[in-house]
């Protein structure tokens, strides 16, 4: 299981040190082997990494380059991110492609600079609420899938995040039978391109997890976790959704 908060644009240095320290905490308490992440914006990368020192949680960040230098104002390479500390990279979040324009090729070009540099790249997929309503959710998201790995040769170090649009930041959350049908469409996509490998590589939901849904998310065959949002924000409700992974793994 593996449990991954992304902060977004939010936080003060202070509150990201404050959260992260009791995140933190709270892992360390009772994390029973869950892998613990947490995405706060980059320029609290370094102050949070030190932070989290010596516990069990690991730092990521929101996006990655798809270069890995020159001419980029205002990008930061996966070569940086790894030295500044980071163990993840979120890549293809439906808030990039739509409002950043993230195509599958700019996708698979940040997964390959992730990967060259040591980093775990969480790559995310998902249908918007007209895409599931035309009963594309498979195309799109298989689609997804084969052009964000196309340089992908091995599953080693891949995370695969299914996000459905419709779900992220509206309180709406795909059902635990929804959740299992997309999550198992992934599994048998990545096993066609990858073979048994397939069977390992953490499939994680995200779309307002809270702590009321996500034992009943995570007990699902083929969800490994979540990618969680909002409520990543406040550690009481993080580190219970946490343990909600410890228990539906237990």
């Amino acid at each position: 299981m593996l449990v991954v908060g992304n902060w977004k644009l939010n936080t003060t240095q202070a509150e990201a040190v404050s959260l992260a320290a009791d995140v933190a905490r709270g892992v360390s308490d009772a994390n029973s082997g869950v892998g613990v992440g947490i995405c706060p914006p980059y320029v609290w990368l370094e102050a949070v990494v030190e932070r989290t020192a010596g516990s069990p949680v690991r730092v990521g960040a929101q996006n990655v380059a798809a270069q890995d230098g020159g001419a980029y104002t205002g990008e930061v390479s996966a070569a940086m991110l790894a030295e500044v500390g980071c163990t993840y990279a979120i890549v293809g979040h439906s808030e990039r492609r739509a409002l950043f324009g993230d195509t599958d090729e700019v996708v698979a070009a940040k997964v390959s600079q992730a990967l060259a540099n040591g980093l775990t790249p969480i790559v995310c997929v998902g249908e918007t609420l007209d895409e599931r309503k035309a009963g594309r959710v498979e195309d799109v998201v298989t689609g997804q899938l084969a052009g964000s790995l196309a340089g992908v040769e091995s599953l080693e170090r891949i995370v695969v995040a299914y996000e459905p649009v419709w779900a992220i930041g509206t309180g709406e959350t795909a059902t635990p039978d929804q959740a299992q049908d997309v999550h198992a469409t992934i599994r048998s996509w990545l096993r066609d391109r990858f073979g048994a490998s397939a069977a390992q590589t953490p499939l994680l939901y995200g779309g307002s997890v809270k702590p009321a849904n996500a034992l009943e998310l995570f007990r699902q065959p083929d969800v490994d976790g979540g990618l969680v949002g909002g409520a990543s924000l406040d550690a009481e409700s993080f580190v219970a959704i946490v343990h909600a992974a410890a228990d539906a793994e237990g």
